[in-house]
């Protein structure tokens, strides 16, 4: 049975961020991760075209885009992110973490199927408003 210890997990880089360091895992159908996420260092808003996401913050606090609206969330709040939904984060402190699973596509990192969006500047600044 596998069980991951915490004390056993190693961080690897980030396939779409290398300087960021992720606890993550795949499976056969889901992969998932801890990450934990500084001031200013989070992915630019996006979507995911084939995977919807799931995020659980276990500290800190998050602006959070999620299509048109914004909103915030805490330690102990799960967000679910549905396939083709743009969004976003923002860390609202010093730093966050959370546990995050999403469909298994490509080879299983947590950053592929990331999709850009061409008013990113616009959405950037929707989510600096949230408090």
């Amino acid at each position: 049975m596998p069980i991951f210890r915490k004390n056993e997990m190693t961080a690897t880089p980030d396939v779409a961020r290398p300087h960021i360091m992720m606890k993550q895992f795949s499976g056969e159908i889901l992969k998932v991760g801890i990450v934990n996420y500084k001031k200013g260092d989070v992915p630019p808003p996006h979507y995911h075209p084939n995977d919807e996401q799931w995020i659980y913050l276990l500290s800190g606090k998050l602006a959070v885009l999620l299509g048109d609206e914004t909103t915030t969330a805490e330690s102990g709040d799960l967000v679910y992110i549905p396939r083709n939904t743009i969004h976003g984060i923002r860390v609202l402190g010093d730093e966050c973490v959370f546990f995050t699973c999403k469909n298994k596509s490509g080879e299983g990192g947590l950053s592929e199927d990331y999709t850009g969006v061409d008013n990113l500047e616009e959405l950037i600044e929707k989510l600096a408003k949230q408090n």
